[in-house]
């Protein structure tokens, strides 16, 4: 048999080509992705929302409420300046900073981006160091007890303990490479979850604004009713001076000052009770804008607000424009990546080791080259047999995919849906104060004719009584039609998704980067 020698040289250069192949073949391995690629399913939509048809609107009758034209416009930034109310204005913006609500979800948000940035740590080596310091040593009798198991001692052991020190100072490097594409699934799986995080933070902003603008309109009807009853008790008052007046003089019976009274008592006692719902209204908003409800009131002002012409755009866009809908539609997209996590798993997993650090006996010689020590080392796994969980696991996360696709297609149907039912809304409701208006004018008609043959003596108190109750609930009927209006506005308005657009949705590298990408309230 022969042999050869082979030089330290040799040795190297073979050892450094086998680590150049084995680092080619893991990074060429490193673009591998096992899991599904995303493509967003097409979502149901229709060429335009019907109830904005031009052909609805033909038939209605002058001052009744249409869309903005032209169709395709979208509203932008504070759509609730579109309402002209300054005090109204400087409570969103309050809301926009102090409300809790928003605040939590904003924290959700840098929660989800933190979650990004830790799915990324796995893209990195591992570096521990670990410095020990050790000293042992044997006393006396140890050293007599190895003299008599045959053991010679150093000389002077017999009668004294000998003692050793050791410095180290380890350095460990663990790596493992993303062959199958597990960590960029992980990460991807977290971008989306923090885009999903950033749309729920913009559609509970957006609910928490509209909610804000309906209970100050709401609040507003009660100011508007509360000063409609107030004139109606003036009126039933003057009416009870008269009807007493008319008593002494013999020209009419105390029955029908007892009418009038009646009548006046009960309005009384109706305009009381209004102010319970303007406080509930009114503790509702402090709320809203992060203050104590024991801290805050409104001035009184009656509701003067007009219903603004809403640009209504086209079912297409409406994809676009809310953050419920991009919210699911980014839920899909975690979904997916999920799966290409469990799908990883089929695959075998590499992990690379390395140590390298210096050990001495002296503190002096701890940093001299004899003291340094290094080592190297690779390991693969691969399950055999799970009895069918990574089987299970990818068809688990499968379903969920689907399931979120149902849901996203969902969403979208619903959407459109808010938005015909509010354009509806709006239009019928427009239609019936138009006509409302009409009827109490007839109803104040009747009242002025009622009140003039009572006063002549043709026709008696009762039918003025019966008069002002027509007069009384037209009046009612029309504050709610019209409160119920411009809050049928701010409703419209959000199922369009108010001025938000999906672009403003964070990148990948924006939830990834330590700079908060939403600027807005509660931002550090």
């Amino acid at each position: 048999m022969t042999g050869e020698l082979i030089s330290p040289t040799e040795t190297r250069n073979t050892a450094g080509a086998a680590a150049c192949a084995a680092a080619i073949c893991i990074s060429l391995l490193s673009g591998c992705n096992v899991g599904p690629k995303y493509a967003a399913p097409a979502p149901p939509t229709a060429p335009a929302f019907k109830e904005s048809s031009p052909a609805v609107y033909s038939g209605a009758p002058p001052g009744a409420w249409q869309p903005a034209q032209p169709q395709d416009s979208a509203l932008k930034g504070k759509w609730w300046e579109m309402f002209n109310e300054s005090e109204l204005n400087t409570l969103e913006d309050q809301l926009n900073i102090d409300n809790e609500n928003i605040a939590q979800y904003f924290q959700n948000f840098m929660a989800a981006r933190a979650q990004v940035r830790e799915a990324r740590a796995g893209y990195f080596p591992t570096v521990t160091v670990n410095p020990a310091l050790s000293r042992t040593g044997a006393g006396a009798a140890s050293a007599r007890a190895q003299t008599a198991l045959g053991t010679k001692p150093a000389a002077s052991s017999a009668s004294a303990s000998t003692d050793a020190t050791k410095f180290a100072l380890p350095i460990d490097v663990s790596w493992e490479p993303d062959l199958w594409g597990r960590i960029r699934n992980t990460v991807g799986e977290y971008q989306y979850a923090a885009q999903v995080s950033a749309a729920d933070l913009e559609n509970e902003r957006l609910t928490e604004q509209a909610a804000l603008a309906e209970y100050y309109l709401e609040l507003r009807g009660q100011d508007a009713l509360q000063d409609l009853y107030n004139r109606t008790i003036e009126a039933d008052r003057q009416s009870l001076d008269l009807t007493r007046a008319l008593v002494e003089t013999g020209i009419d019976s105390p029955e029908a000052a007892a009418q009038a009274e009646v009548t006046l008592k009960d309005a009384e006692a109706a305009a009381i009770g209004i102010a319970t719902n303007r406080a509930l209204y009114e503790h509702a908003i402090a709320t809203l804008i992060g203050k104590p409800a024991s801290s805050f009131s409104m001035p009184v002002k009656s509701l003067t607000t007009e219903v603004p012409a809403i640009p209504v755009g086209l079912p297409s866009q409406l994809l676009q424009r809310r953050p419920d809908i991009a919210a699911a539609e980014r839920t899909m997209a975690q979904a997916n990546a999920t799966i290409g996590v469990e799908k990883a798993a089929y695959y075998p997993t590499v992990s690379l080791s390395g140590g390298a650090g210096l050990q001495s006996s002296s503190i002096a010689s701890l940093f001299s080259l004899p003291a340094l020590f290094w080592s190297l080392g690779a390991s693969a796994s691969q399950t055999v047999f799970d009895a069918g969980l990574r089987k299970a696991a990818v068809a688990q996360y499968t379903a969920a995919y689907n399931a979120d696709v149902a849901a996203y297609k969902q969403t979208v149907l619903t959407a459109f849906q808010q938005v015909e039912d509010y354009i509806a809304t709006l239009r019928v409701l427009s239609q019936q104060i138009v006509r409302q208006n009409e009827a109490v004018q007839a109803a104040q008609r009747y009242v002025d004719i009622a009140t003039a043959r009572y006063q002549t003596g043709l026709d008696p108190y009762l039918d003025v009584i019966v008069a002002q109750n027509i007069l009384l609930s037209d009046q009612q009927t029309l504050m709610t039609l019209r409160v119920s209006e411009v809050t049928a506005a701010v409703q419209l308005i959000q199922a369009l998704g108010g001025g938000w657009n999906v672009t403003e949705i964070p990148s990948a590298s924006q939830v990834t980067s330590k700079n908060p990408p939403l600027q807005g309230a509660h931002t550090p």
